[in-house]
């Protein structure tokens, strides 16, 4: 069993800057692959993006690449999300989740999800 629980997520205007992180504990948490997912009312979970558990590769969905950057400390169990440019549509829910893929996009490979954390970006 592994929990995950996210920290991090907060108001801030369009153009400003986040880091999200997500504390893992449990048993071999530090050998999943750990991605982030996020959801707004009335939509899907959509994922945003993830990183095996070397850290040693990465993907991103297209509306966040070249903004937002994943990276984890196997040390502290600890995954980030860096999060610049912000945007109003990036407003959602944001959710740690670990599983054996860091790539898979739909949320039913992924065993294990934190509670979630608000991000509001102001225009």
């Amino acid at each position: 069993q592994v929990q995950l629980v996210e920290s991090g997520g907060g108001l801030v205007q369009a153009g400003g800057s986040l880091r999200l992180s997500c504390a893992a504990s449990g048993r071999a948490a530090s050998g999943y692959a750990m991605n982030w997912f996020r959801q707004t009312p009335g939509k899907e979970r959509e994922f945003v993006a993830g990183i095996s558990w070397t850290g040693a590769s990465t993907y991103y969905a297209d509306s966040v690449k070249g903004r937002f950057t994943i990276s984890r400390d196997n040390a502290k169990i600890t995954v980030y999300l860096q999060m610049n440019s912000l945007k109003p549509e990036d407003t959602a829910v944001y959710y740690c989740a670990a599983g054996n893929s860091y790539f898979y996009t739909g949320v039913e490979r992924y065993d294990y999800w934190g509670q979630g954390t608000q991000v509001t970006v102001s225009s």
